[in-house]
């Protein structure tokens, strides 16, 4: 079993920053790619950024050039730095950690973040 521990979400204003973390479970033997997505009520949960083994990232097109998720391997946590926060990235932000050759995956509570106007 796979636990993802998440910190770093908050209140900010418009145009602050955050930064969150999600740190895997020693127990992790294959990491294939860790990211983010977030959800606010009524909607689906949506990909914000994530990062594979190869390091190739994918950022959703509302988030590039704001947003930019990092990786520490030796730790098995990622980071996702956010900036020039908007109200509409108001929403609650979940880890995700995509695990091993069946490509099992594991999420994380999720951290609330809200940016105020």
């Amino acid at each position: 079993q796979v636990q993802l521990v998440e910190s770093g979400g908050g209140l900010v204003q418009a145009g602050g920053s955050l930064r969150l973390s999600c740190a895997a479970s020693a127990t992790i033997y294959s990491v294939n790619a860790m990211g983010w997505y977030r959800q606010v009520p009524g909607n689906e949960r949506e990909l914000v950024a994530r990062i594979r083994n190869d390091d190739k990232i994918t950022y959703a097109e509302s988030v590039k050039d704001r947003f930019t998720i990092s990786r520490d391997n030796a730790q098995n946590t990622v980071f996702l730095q956010m900036n020039s926060l908007k109200p509409e990235d108001s929403a609650v932000y979940y880890c995700l950690a995509v695990v091993g050759d069946s490509f099992q995956y594991y999420w994380g509570q999720g951290t609330q973040v809200t940016v105020s106007s």
